[in-house]
């Protein structure tokens, strides 16, 4: 079973995929459950648009097909709210890699309950992004078992990183990203959506890549450019 957020911020459940995309999910899946019996937590960074949302849902059915009980969550559910963006810039590319997200709620309501000591009582959503609703009271209980799998950008800032037992990265380039991030967002961004992309996530990312440098940190790396032929890359890449 996977239980999933009650965000309205949802994407789909993605299409079937090929058979290599198949076999490389089974993959990454059987990397993951050999971390041990015990709560997992998998982590999904990459470049805005890079499929992290669905391929994390394409994980999530694999797991729990092997038998584990499986939370899903989005880091993007765990944003400041809106109604404090007086305090701080968050719109500049800076401030959105600065301020956006709350990585102490991340810690705190997620991460630290379902560490294999934790009590397993997790928030999957802190605060929704489309509706701005507080969803702090609804509490999950991820079995002794469970294995969290959360994606977002910045998954693996020094924040939150000690957290992961498996931290995947997705690959593609700049302009893929901006291309599919465009295309995907034009619904409430509009002619915006480009700009939006290139001047705030871009510059946000690019930030993160200089200060951070998550490649050096993940267990897989997977080029994600073609959605129907995934590849497993060498891990230990210099972000």
């Amino acid at each position: 079973m996977v239980q999933m957020s009650v965000s309205t911020w949802q994407q789909p459940l993605p299409a079937v995929g090929s058979a290599v995309r198949s076999a490389l999910v089974a993959e990454v899946a059987e990397r993951v459950l050999a971390c041990g019996d015990g709560r997992l937590r998998v982590g999904i960074d990459g470049l805005t648009a890079a499929g992290k949302t669905s391929f994390g849902h394409e994980l999530a059915q694999q797991i729990s097909a092997r038998g584990r009980p499986v939370l899903r969550a989005t880091l993007d559910d765990f944003k400041r709210p809106w109604r404090d963006r007086h305090r701080y810039d968050r719109e500049s590319g800076e401030g959105y890699y600065r301020n956006a997200y709350d990585y102490e709620a991340v810690a705190r309501l997620l991460l630290r309950p379902v560490a294999p000591e934790g009590s397993g009582a997790c928030v999957l959503c802190s605060i929704d992004p489309l509706t701005q609703r507080d969803h702090r009271e609804v509490v999950n209980q991820a079995a002794a078992d469970a294995v969290l799998i959360v994606d977002g950008v910045f998954a693996f800032r020094p924040e939150i990183n000690d957290y992961w037992n498996y931290r995947i990265w997705l690959d593609v380039d700049e302009q893929t990203s901006v291309h599919r991030g465009t295309y995907r967002d034009q619904t409430w961004a509009g002619a915006e959506a480009e700009a939006i992309h290139r001047e705030r996530y871009l510059v946000a990312m690019r930030l993160y890549l200089t200060e951070v440098s998550p490649l050096r940190l993940v267990d897989v790396i997977i080029d994600n450019t073609v959605f129907d032929r995934p590849q497993i890359m060498p891990a230990g890449r210099d972000g």
